[in-house]
């Protein structure tokens, strides 16, 4: 994609108001999305506004029945699939039809925010809400879903596509569990987790609503992000093979020192990220040593590498100038240095069409809007696998995210539904 639509307005700023509210038509209720939003926020937290809603904990658990409690008080019909996901559906004039479906997550990060994920949830229900007091029924059935643990690897959509294995149910995730138990106290059932998945074609669209990760938005004073892509991520360990020694008798030169190769790559993957044009992404956010004491040369050093881009070409460019300079380094450190790839995520771009229904929704409100890139994962890039997709974008303040900082003001929430909900009609009229 190309670089300049990350910024440039989908409309000229005559078409467009201050950020603000959405002056034409309110249909969001305001007071219900934040009472809503703050009742969720006290599902696992241990003080307030701090998340310890890790997936499968007793907080998740508490999480996942208010939500089901929110969707039979809005009609809809609840049911749980063999990987945990959540379903409400509400029928349309013609459910032999594919259903529209929306919706996020509700499990968070260790230390999280009461935004990220919920915001998609809430909102889902609220657009039912919404239909619900207009008398509105939609030509196809419509799915509000709720995707188990998209925190620890988008793990229900990967299910709902076939791509999450047997082997992955041993794992052990942030609450203690495993995986397979997890799923299991959920509702799930991981012995049946083929009858998770979904055949393509029986989804006519899906949309999700999120905060930005970031803050492009906020800086811009932009009310509403169209994401034109989420980013895939390519990850390594990388591990350095030197020599451990006596710290105090083996002279410098005659050193293999793990730990200073290391920090000589990480510097020199920080300085590819930076040399290329683009907004691709290299980051170094673990690191173990060997034998790690306080006397010893470090013997053995293993880093973890997270590269991320729009395009798979440029992690691909990206990871090979990276590969060049650990050779170079590793030469002139007597070490050694052996990349292992983990398991990649493919970029995906999001469906054009449903862009421009965002692009629409979002001018009939009065509202403004880029196209911008995810720099995060989210479920939508599974969802991508089954129909057409497409994300909606709120501000953060400061752009934080995954921090007890994390922070959406009433008003964006309240824009964003009310975009997500005129996205769903026109999807509803579009698709077939």
């Amino acid at each position: 994609m190309k670089k300049a639509r990350t910024i440039i307005v989908v409309f000229t700023a005559s078409l467009f108001v201050s950020r603000g509210s959405a002056q034409s038509e309110t249909l969001a209720d305001e007071h219900r999305i934040e009472t809503r939003m703050n009742q969720l926020a006290t599902y696992g937290a241990n003080t307030p506004g701090v998340m310890k809603r890790v997936a499968f904990s007793d907080g998740d658990i508490q999480a996942r029945k208010y939500i089901i409690g929110l969707m039979q008080a809005a009609g809809l019909i609840v049911t749980t699939d063999a990987a945990g996901n959540i379903f409400g559906r509400k029928k349309g004039r013609d459910n032999s039809l594919p259903y529209v479906a929306f919706g996020s997550h509700v499990d968070a990060v260790p230390n999280g925010g009461i935004y990220d994920g919920d915001l998609g949830v809430i909102g889902a229900i609220e657009c039912i809400d919404m239909l619900n007091q207009h008398h509105i029924e939609t030509i196809h059935p419509l799915e509000v879903i709720l995707f188990t643990d998209e925190e620890e690897g988008l793990i229900g959509s990967r299910a709902m596509t076939g791509h999450l294995s047997m082997d992955e149910l041993n794992s052990t995730m942030n609450c203690g569990k495993t995986l397979r138990q997890g799923i299991n106290d959920v509702g799930g059932k991981t012995d049946e987790l083929d009858k998770a998945i979904i055949e393509r074609g029986s989804m006519a669209a899906f949309i999700e609503l999120h905060i930005e990760q970031g803050n492009n938005l906020e800086t811009a004073n932009i009310n509403i992000g169209i994401v034109e892509g989420i980013v895939g991520m390519k990850p390594y360990t990388i591990t350095i093979n030197g020599k451990a020694n006596h710290a105090g008798t083996t002279p410098m030169k005659q050193r293999k020192d793990a730990l200073l190769t290391a920090a000589k790559l990480i510097i020199a993957i920080n300085e590819a990220a930076l040399s290329m044009n683009g907004r691709q992404v290299a980051t170094v956010g673990q690191i173990t040593v060997t034998p790690g004491g306080a006397n010893v040369i470090p013997g053995k050093a293993v880093i973890s590498l997270d590269l991320r881009d729009l395009s798979a070409a440029k992690m691909d460019l990206l990871f090979n100038i990276i590969k060049q300079k650990a050779d170079s380094i590793a030469l002139l450190n007597g070490t050694e240095i052996t990349f292992i790839p983990k398991e990649v995520k493919e970029p995906v771009n999001t469906d054009k069409e449903i862009q421009l229904m965002i692009a629409k929704a979002a001018k009939d409100l009065n509202l403004t809007a880029i196209y911008l890139p995810s720099g995060a994962l989210h479920d939508t890039q599974d969802m991508a696998k089954l129909a057409p997709a497409a994300m909606i974008f709120v501000p953060s303040k400061n752009g934080i995210s995954h921090s007890p900082d994390e922070y959406t003001s009433p008003e964006d929430m309240k824009n964003g539904i009310n975009v997500l909900y005129k996205t769903i009609l026109e999807a509803d009229q579009t698709f077939k």
